[in-house]
């Protein structure tokens, strides 16, 4: 398992690698398959000390990814509320894989992943409107509805592009204010 430890307006010690390290290693006893680990910690200045530094965790296991993010008054805190909420979505994850029998989703690129997070971010960007502020191009992999609605929850993200073969079109995949899901399918006119 490879491990990265990022910061941001703040200096990372050998002592929050190894701590962060330590901390995410405990994990692949309920993930065995987990091949790389994303650690990115913040200070954040804010007023609040309530949510001054955040920890992200992000972890590619088997085409899958994993992300959680924290923010709470010390970063020590952060990276093990993290932790915590990454080990509940494998065993929610697993849980719901062993439960219902749903084969593998196809092998999630990390071009998907990051294009993903930047249209998110993107969207809730307070830009000046009506200008293109970004393009990316990332590979759509092929998956049911059911897969994409699972890799979007995994992310945390709001909205998943991915191409449907039952369509043999690329779809969105979002979440609606009351809760539920919807589905963009596009046709040319």
């Amino acid at each position: 398992m490879k491990v990265m430890v990022n910061g941001r307006n703040i200096e990372v010690t050998d002592y929050m690698r190894e701590y962060v390290t330590k901390k995410v290693g405990r994990l692949e006893r309920y993930l065995p398959q987990i091949g790389e680990v994303r650690a990115d910690l913040n200070q954040n200045m804010t007023r609040s000390a309530d949510d001054r530094f955040t920890a992200q965790i992000t972890i590619w296991a088997n085409g899958q990814i994993l992300r959680a993010e924290e923010s709470t008054s010390d970063i020590f805190a952060s990276v093990d509320a993290t932790v915590d909420k990454i080990s509940s979505q494998i065993r929610r994850f697993k849980g719901r894989r062993h439960d219902s029998k749903r084969r593998a989703a196809h092998t999630a690129t990390r071009e998907v992943e990051l294009a993903n997070q930047e249209v998110a971010e993107a969207l809730a960007a307070e830009e000046e409107p009506g200008y293109i502020i970004r393009r990316k191009q990332f590979l759509v992999e092929p998956m049911d509805e059911d897969e994409a609605l699972e890799q979007m929850e995994l992310l945390g993200h709001d909205f998943f592009v991915f191409y449907n073969p039952q369509t043999s079109s690329v779809n969105v995949i979002y979440r609606r204010k009351d809760g539920n899901y919807g589905l963009l399918i596009p046709s040319v006119s």
